[in-house]
């Protein structure tokens, strides 16, 4: 009540005033139920008048909208549950207000109704007329400017509020062309508020601008292509463009007449750039590789172009930027070849189906211009080569590598250019990092030359000069061309090692930082390429440096950059020496957990004291409901992922060794796991994949401490269900899924209370239920007005990241079935409709495809009683056997064959009727019958699990054919379709039951005499060639033997038969061989 007489008095400083506003709506936000309700009725409706009479008395319109502010946060709070305000006489005063002559007054309800557009509360519906009205002539007000761009705010935030309500919007929707109108008039008066406002109404509620989309678009583009007006208005004009193409692509895509007016004003943006000659030695001189200011036209144009790219999709885009960027990469002007080239570089992502497709055209048309007479355009030309490299992997690097390593190597040269130089060296790093190793190893000779040289010259001008920036770059691109080659950077390891040990040991000031820790990951990469045995030598020098670096690390700063490329290098190091690394934990361990433990400051506050906070101080700020914004700062968030995810690679390839770690890992690596905040902050989701990742490890690691193991394993367990029951983004479920399966299959019958079982069948009846309701919900969009063959693209985006969730459900239930078997039959029985649902025959082929998959684990880890559901899956498992989808025909053929090796006496009649099926597919088009082509690779798995489940036929119930002559026939047939060596699963069973066969002399394979050896010996090799005992030791044990035997007992049939081998096969026999006898 203090604070409210404060307010009263007009007596008061300003400052005092303000404060006393802020303070009262404050405690109005967040200590409403502490404050106001333990007040009295008769105190409370004082209050409230007080502020109603405050606000009519006060003369200052800054002060008079802090007091609205706790109007609107009172009234906010009056209205309950149900819609019902407590406070009637608020809506009094706001109609008073607004029929007011002056202005000041007739601001209020605006602001109000800005703050809290659900302030008529039920009462809405019947008030509607009233507010489109009020809206409306404020909105026409010419008098007072101010008025009609609040008037355009609360229409804007009205909308908003309602965007889920059809009906509202079909009656306020005419709006629209006022808001636009008056955001037009208000970017002439520098007020950037209305078109701030329009992008979040054209982000959060795009259909009720779609039917005045052509009057958005042009008065965008009016606004756009004045250059009279301040660049940030211009910026929001674009960015309105750009904002409603991502969320109504459909919708701009039909604007044909708008796009070839969009485009090129994004490119003229693009266009402008600073061409004095200050400018340019400026730029040139820079030496270090920040990012241009992010607020400039330049920036700002190449990033609306990119996204509207990846909003509307190359066919739409591409041709537009066919059209205009040829003519202005010819222009002598230099800022329009470096805009087109920009440009080029920017569209790769949203238009890479279509730019693919003539790719070595356009980088063709690129490269004269690493040549170009000016700087700004050599860089941009790198630039735009580097970021293909990365949009267009693995074709471009396939396609163009002959014209891109020499020209690229060239540009190296430019010594004269700094910036230059060091992009090339970039732009080769996105070559390199995604290049196959044998395209880049005819390269890898003049390409270290080059490096080594560069090197070199650097190392001098760092010496002499102090510049660091080409050799920052160059010990990065070093680093990625030993990492893409490999063991056959070893001929090359000399030749660097001790520059880069040198630079390592020397650049310990702190503006070397950065380039200390480029040369620690490049040294560490290195050292992982060549393999231990050559890095030895180096390795205890090189660790000493990183012990005495690290005994030092307490001093360092928290943002020293050195720190994640330490963290990085203990990890590359760790997979070097194995085991030994153990002897290191104890260093490392320590700055590695503190990295890991940072926790980030966070805060609530009010939307508009979010504002007054500067985001150069590291913070983001998420705008939650009402006048909440959930802010984050940033700062060692970076370190933190990288240490998190160093973490990870500890567990896996230490094993054991880590195990004095585990429970420390454990307690904080679980709480990761819910990692939430907001999509939008960085790294959020990369800690929750990280501490997914790493349980399963931990699990392995502790496996030796017995009891603690258990206890271990009640602590993650809840957490880990819960990861799985609450994850929010589908990339890091999957890793949730994954990490949820391994664990049980490493924890065994123990992993859950049956509790707990219950609760995760729950979890994944959740998971299916929404599976179906996302695939109804894409078929309504398929229904929408803006429905077109993009956005049938986008939907099949979606259905394959649900298909893979589904997927990841099938692997659950693998796990929980290979270690409970048919006792979980009862918790599979709540999932059992879904299941019989997706396997009907009018569901997509994924949907077929793994309801079948889990079949076939009933069927082989739960019969006989999987008999129960034969009729749910039988049927349809037979039928798919001649599918048209390669899934669907493996998944059945896989439950074929298990259905013969598990439960043949169940389900014979079933085997019996696949047989012919299994035949027709294997003899078909889709199998040996394509002779006349090379066999899809899509169709070889399906083809080799036929051929499986016939043999597992033959092998576990042949009795099924009814006689030995059909058994007989059916063998021989079975061996003419040898070999299957793609699937290494099926291998396994196929080739021991060939062994079976050859040690029980089975006539049908060997012939009468042993008259077939020599196809049994072809049978052998083609096994090996193809590499079919991957996964199978038994088998190649017993082959081996087998070959042997032939060998002594048929030595010329043995001989006979290599002679016949072409030279790939003898090799591959003959390290078969020779790796069995060592």
């Amino acid at each position: 009540m203090l604070l409210i007489k404060v307010l009263s008095t007009q007596e008061e400083a300003l400052e005092i005033l303000q404060l006393s506003a802020v303070l009262l709506r404050r405690i109005i936000t967040s200590g409403y139920a502490e404050s106001f309700l333990e007040l009295d009725a008769d105190s409370q409706s004082k209050l409230r008048q007080q502020i109603i009479y405050c606000i009519k008395q006060e003369s200052n319109s800054v002060v008079r909208r802090k007091k609205a502010d706790c109007l609107s946060e009172l009234a906010r709070k009056s209205v309950d549950a149900n819609g019902n305000n407590q406070w009637p006489e608020v809506l009094t005063f706001m109609f008073e207000c607004v029929s007011s002559p002056d202005p000041a007054l007739k601001e209020i309800p605006l602001h109000v109704f800005c703050q809290f557009p659900g302030i008529f509360g039920n009462q809405q519906e019947h008030y509607q007329n009233v507010i489109r009205q009020m809206l409306s002539q404020c909105m026409l007000t010419t008098e007072q400017p101010f008025i009609r761009y609040l008037a355009a705010q609360a229409t804007i935030a009205f909308l908003l509020t309602n965007a889920n309500s059809s009906h509202l919007l079909r009656h306020f929707h005419e709006l629209v062309p006022a808001v636009v109108q008056a955001a037009e008039q208000s970017a002439t008066d520098d007020n950037d508020v209305v078109f701030k406002n329009l992008v979040e109404l054209c982000e959060d509620a795009p259909k009720v601008v779609r039917p005045h989309v052509e009057i958005l678009l042009a008065t965008c583009l009016k606004v756009l292509g004045n250059v009279d007006l301040e660049n940030s208005i211009r910026q929001l004009a674009l960015e309105t463009v750009v904002t409603l193409s991502e969320n109504a692509p459909g919708l701009i895509r039909k604007q044909k007449s708008a796009i070839p007016h969009i485009i090129p004003q994004m490119l003229a943006m693009m266009i402008d750039l600073d061409e004095d000659e200050d400018s340019l030695v400026e730029w040139m001189r820079a030496d270090d590789a920040e990012d241009e200011d992010t607020d400039t036209n330049t920036v700002a144009g190449e990033n609306a172009i990119d996204r509207f790219a990846c909003a509307l999709g190359g066919k739409t885009i591409l041709p537009h930027i066919m059209s205009t960027v040829p003519p202005m990469l010819q222009n002598g002007d230099w800022r329009y070849r470096h805009a087109g080239l920009m440009a080029i570089s920017a569209v790769g992502e949203g238009c890479h189906k279509y730019m693919e497709e003539i790719i070595d055209q356009i980088i063709n048309s690129v490269l004269p211009f690493l040549h170009d007479p000016h700087p700004r355009v050599r860089y941009a030309a790198c630039n735009a080569i580097g970021q293909m490299c990365t949009d267009f992997a693995p074709t471009m690097q396939k396609r163009c590598h002959a014209a891109i390593v020499p020209a690229l190597c060239t540009v190296l040269d430019d010594v004269a250019n700094p910036r230059v130089q060091a992009h090339a060296g970039a732009a080769l790093v996105n070559f390199v990092e995604d290049c196959p190793k044998s395209i880049l190893l005819p390269y890898l000779n003049p390409l270290c030359s080059k490096l080594e040289q560069v090197l070199s010259t650097q190392i001098q001008e760092l010496v002499q000069k102090g510049t660091k920036l080409v050799l920052e770059q160059i010990t990065t691109t070093i680093a990625a061309v030993a990492d893409t080659a490999e063991d056959k950077f070893i001929l090359f390891y000399d030749r660097f090692m001790p520059s880069l040990k040198y630079i390592m040991a020397n650049a310990t000031s702190n503006e070397l930082r950065m380039l200390r820790g480029k040369t620690i990951e490049c040294i560490s990469l290195i050292g992982l390429a060549v393999g231990s045995e050559k890095f030895m030598p180096d390795a205890e020098e090189i660790m000493q440096q990183l012990l005495a670096t690290q005994a030092n690390i307490e001093s360092w700063e928290d943002d020293d950059p050195q720190i994640s490329y330490m963290i990085s290098a203990w990890t590359r190091i760790c997979k070097l020496l194995g085991q030994k690394f153990v002897q290191y934990l104890p260093v490392v361990m320590g700055p590695l957990m503190k990295a890991a433990s940072i926790k980030p400051a966070v805060t609530m506050l009010d939307s508009q004291d979010a504002e007054d906070l500067d985001e150069n101080d590291g913070w983001e700020f998420i705008k939650l409901g009402g006048q909440q914004s959930f802010g984050i700062k940033t700062a060692g968030l970076e370190e933190k992922s990288t240490a998190c995810q160093m973490l990870v690679c500890y567990a896996r390839e230490l094993k054991e060794g880590f195990v004095d770690y585990v429970e420390e890992v454990v307690k904080l690596m679980g709480p990761l796991l819910k990692f939430y905040f907001h999509d939008d902050i960085l790294f959020a989701a990369v800690f929750r994949t990280s501490a997914n990742e790493v349980m399963p490890y931990l699990l392995e690691c502790a496996a030796l401490r017995g009891e603690d193991y258990a206890k271990l394993w009640s602590y993650i367990a809840p957490q880990l269900l819960s990861a799985v029951k609450d994850e929010p983004d589908k990339d890091v479920l999957s890793s949730s899924m994954e990490s949820l399966a391994k664990s049980i299959e490493l924890r065994g019958r123990n992993s859950f209370s049956m509790e707990q079982y219950q609760e995760l069948t729950g979890i994944l009846q959740t998971m299916l239920n929404l599976h179906f309701e996302r695939a109804a919900e894409r078929q309504v969009k398929r229904a929408d007005e803006d429905y077109d063959d993009q956005v049938e693209e986008a939907l099949q985006d979606e259905d394959e990241e649900d298909v893979y969730i589904l997927s990841k459900v099938a692997d659950v239930l693998h796990s929980l079935f290979g270690v409970l078997g048919a006792e979980v039959l009862p918790l599979f029985d709540v999932l059992l409709p879904h299941y019989a649902k997706l396997i009907e025959s009018d569901r997509p082929w994924a949907d077929r495809q793994w309801s079948l998959c889990v079949f076939d684990d009933v069927i082989e880890y739960a019969s006989p009683q999987s008999v129960k559901y034969q009729e749910v899956f039988v049927g349809p498992m037979v039928t798919y056997l001649e599918d048209i989808s390669p899934e669907v025909r493996q998944a059945a053929a896989y439950g074929i064959g298990v259905m013969a090796s598990s439960a043949s006496e169940t389900f014979s009649a079933a085997i019996s009727e696949s047989i012919p099926r299994l035949k027709r597919v294997i003899e078909g088009p889709h199998g040996r019958g394509a002779q006349d082509r090379p066999l899809a690779h899509e169709d070889i798995a399906p083809l080799e699990n036929c051929i499986s489940a016939i043999g597992k036929i033959l092998r576990h119930c042949p009795g099924i054919l009814g006689s030995d002559a059909a058994v007989s026939q059916l063998l021989q047939l079975w061996l003419s379709w040898l070999p299957v060596t793609e699937d290494k699963e099926e291998a396994a069973h196929v080739y021991r039951f060939v062994c079976d066969l050859i040690e029980n002399n089975n006539q049908v394979l060997l012939g009468e005499n042993n008259s077939n050896l020599p196809a049994v010996i072809s049978l052998i090799v083609d096994a090996v060639y193809g590499e079919a005992f991957e996964e199978c030791k038994d088998v190649a044990d017993r082959l081996t033997v087998i070959c042997k035997q032939i060998q002594a007992s048929a030595t010329d049939c043995w001989n006979n038969s290599l002679t016949l081998l072409d030279q790939p096969k003898l090799n591959s026999l003959n390290t078969f061989l020779c790796s069995k006898a060592s």
